[in-house]
C-alpha cells in the first residue's frame, strides 16, 4: 500500500508540475494558467468600420450644365443629359446633340462610351465650348451629388449641373 502511495503521490506530484509554467510558456504554448476565480480574458474582436452608405446615381433624370472647371456656361443653350433606365446617355452639347452608354459604378465613379454626336456647325467659340463639354463628360472618372447639383469630376475637368424640370 505504501508503494501504490508512493507511485500515486509521485504521478500527481509530476502532473501538477506539468500544468504550472511560466507566463512566457504558457503564452508560447498558447496554455493559459487561470488560477482560482479568474475567468478567461476576452479579447475584444474586430468589427469592420460602417462602410458609408453609397449614393445611387439618379437615373432618369435630366442635368443642364452650370460651369466646367468654374468657368460658367452663357445664354439659354447650355448643354445638358440624362441618363435612362437603360444606361443611354443622351443630350445636347450647346450646338450638337450627343448619344452614349454611361454606367455609374460602385464608389461613385462613372464610365462613358464613345459619343455619337451630329456634325452641325457650330459658332468657332461655342464649338470649341461644346469640344471642352464633351471631352470632360467621356473623360468622366467620378460623381458626386453636392447639394442640388451634381458633379462629375474627370480628367478634362470639373463639371457642374444643376436639375433640370
Amino acid at each position: 500500500m505504501n508503494k501504490t502511495l508512493t507511485v500515486a503521490l509521485t504521478c500527481a506530484t509530476l502532473a501538477g508540475a506539468m500544468i504550472v509554467a511560466t507566463p512566457s510558456q504558457a503564452q508560447m504554448s498558447g496554455v493559459r494558467n487561470l488560477g482560482q476565480g479568474q475567468q478567461p480574458e476576452k479579447k475584444p474582436q474586430y468589427v469592420p468600420g460602417a462602410k458609408a452608405q453609397e449614393k445611387v446615381f439618379p437615373l432618369g433624370t435630366t442635368w443642364t450644365a452650370v460651369s466646367l472647371n468654374g468657368k460658367n456656361f452663357n445664354g439659354g443653350d447650355r448643354p445638358s443629359f440624362i441618363i435612362d433606365a437603360q444606361y443611354r446617355a443622351r443630350g445636347y452639347g450647346g450646338c450638337n446633340t450627343f448619344a452614349a452608354t454611361a454606367f455609374p459604378l460602385r464608389e461613385q465613379h462613372l464610365a462613358v462610351g464613345p459619343l455619337a454626336i451630329t456634325k452641325k456647325p457650330c459658332e468657332k467659340a461655342l464649338g470649341a465650348t461644346e469640344q471642352a463639354f464633351f471631352v470632360a463628360l467621356r473623360t468622366a472618372g467620378a460623381w458626386d451629388i453636392v447639394g442640388s447639383q451634381l458633379v462629375i469630376k474627370s480628367q478634362g475637368g470639373e463639371l457642374r449641373f444643376d436639375r433640370s424640370l
